[in-house]
């Protein structure tokens, strides 16, 4: 499978997807708090996000893929 990332991260509300290249269909979402949270873990690099290099692009997008499953895998806060 071949995805696209889709980053608006200069927004005053950015969020970043990751879509199927096929399809189209959104495959994951990551908005203004997951994206502050990756950003404070060290693990989104912006000079990722505009590389041309394959592989550099295939591990961003594991990465992220990792990244929300296992946020979506925490408890509820509250």
């Amino acid at each position: 499978m071949t995805y696209l990332i889709d980053a608006w991260l200069d927004r005053p509300h950015p969020y970043l997807r990751i879509l199927h290249r096929e399809t189209g269909e959104v495959c994951a979402v990551l908005k203004e708090g997951a994206l502050e949270e990756l950003r404070d873990q060290g693990d989104l690099d912006l000079a990722e996000l505009s590389s041309s290099e394959p592989l550099v692009l295939k591990e961003l997008v594991r990465n992220l893929f990792l990244f929300c499953f296992a946020r979506a895998l925490r408890p509820p806060e509250g």
